[in-house]
């Protein structure tokens, strides 16, 4: 998983900083992703692609590899967290376009736009609502 974040920082989005080492990534997932989220994993040939962070109504993480995305991996994903069939929540930053047409073509809408100034990454993003 850590490498699917990392790649997708270098390949998809690479107007925001690589802030963490894989080190610091992977205690970032052991310590807070994973036991605070329900976390799925898709698979190809035994090697994770791509995967999903959330608890309800809120999606932490959704990272498909850039070498996987347009195969139906993000969709798969996204209806895991969406399956309680309730309000869901999520932030994703302004310039990345592609996640952006990803949510909205989805039926999710943009609620808040912010400076950047309250993520450590400093980079504009939009808080993103999904109602049934």
């Amino acid at each position: 998983m850590s490498r699917i974040l990392w790649d997708c920082r270098e390949i998809s989005t690479p107007f925001l900083p690589q802030l963490h080492t894989h080190e610091e990534n992977v205690a970032w997932f052991l310590g807070d992703l994973m036991p605070e989220n329900q976390v799925w994993v898709a698979e190809q040939d035994g090697q994770v692609v791509g995967y999903i962070g959330y608890r309800e109504g809120w999606i932490q993480h959704l990272f498909v590899h850039p070498s996987m995305q347009g195969r139906g991996i993000g969709p798969l994903l996204l209806a895991k967290a969406m399956a309680s069939g309730g309000q869901v929540e999520l932030w994703t930053f302004q310039q990345n376009t592609r996640a952006r047409r990803f949510y909205e073509a989805r039926g999710f809408r943009p609620v808040e736009f912010t400076d950047g100034s309250g993520n450590e990454e400093r980079a504009p993003d939009v808080r993103y609502l999904w109602s049934p």
